[in-house]
């Protein structure tokens, strides 16, 4: 077997076409995740004891098991409760819709760990301080706390987005034409299999720096005061 390297661009040319596809499923799970991870991430900080036994099982739950078994249980869970509990019909939603709840579940888990070990590292005297100027917790949160955890989590924040990514490959396995699903297809139809995966290897690869760069900046920029020191006068 003889490796075709124009059949590499030629697969590369099929599989960009689904790119905002793979793009949907992985970033837009992550902005929802982001909200519940945050809710998530505060309850279990909190005194609510209830409250804190279900979300830890709930992220116990989402962190210990595989990404593909969430998206078969909300691809054929959710239609059968809809259905069987509230007599609603699911049978004309897109697939990719599950996909994303399914995946959005899993980024809340793992996003509010991440959140929590974040706002775990602000010191208590910043949040004395805070309240010793008047300001309500809401406040202290919005302008004290949660900044400063964004910040330090920015690393762990570009590994899941990475992570997230690289997961989305999975929709094809429910007929999701994100960029492996068109690698996928191509190859069948060809028989190039190594040059389809190649393809989308790079396409996989290239994103992947993309973001790594564009996260390094952010970092670089979001931290640049902290690099300055003390100026003398």
């Amino acid at each position: 077997m003889q490796l075709d390297l124009s059949f590499i661009l030629t697969a590369l040319q099929s599989i960009l076409p689904a790119l905002p596809m793979t793009f949907l499923i992985a970033f837009v799970p992550l902005l929802l995740g982001l909200l519940i991870g945050i809710v998530v991430a505060l309850v279990r900080l909190s005194d609510w004891k209830i409250s804190k036994v279900i979300l830890n099982v709930y992220v116990s739950f989402y962190r210990g098991t595989p990404v593909i078994l969430h998206i078969f249980l909300i691809y054929f869970g959710m239609p059968l409760i809809a259905e069987e509990w509230f007599d609603i019909s699911l049978n004309g939603w897109p697939i990719v819709i599950f996909v994303i709840i399914a995946l959005t579940l899993n980024a809340g888990a793992f996003l509010s760990e991440i959140i929590r070990s974040g706002i775990m590292s602000i010191t208590n005297h910043q949040i004395d301080a805070a309240l010793s100027l008047g300001m309500t917790t809401f406040q202290m949160y919005r302008r004290i706390i949660l900044p400063q955890a964004f910040v330090a989590a920015i690393p762990n924040l570009t590994n899941i987005l990475i992570a997230f990514l690289h997961s989305s490959s999975i929709a094809f396995l429910v007929s999701v034409k994100e960029i492996t699903g068109a690698a996928n297809i191509i190859a069948s139809s060809n028989l190039k299999y190594l040059e389809s995966f190649i393809a989308v290897g790079i396409v996989y690869w290239v994103v992947t720096i993309l973001i790594e760069v564009l996260a390094n900046q952010i970092e670089k920029k979001l931290t640049a005061h902290l690099r300055q020191g003390v100026v003398q006068a």
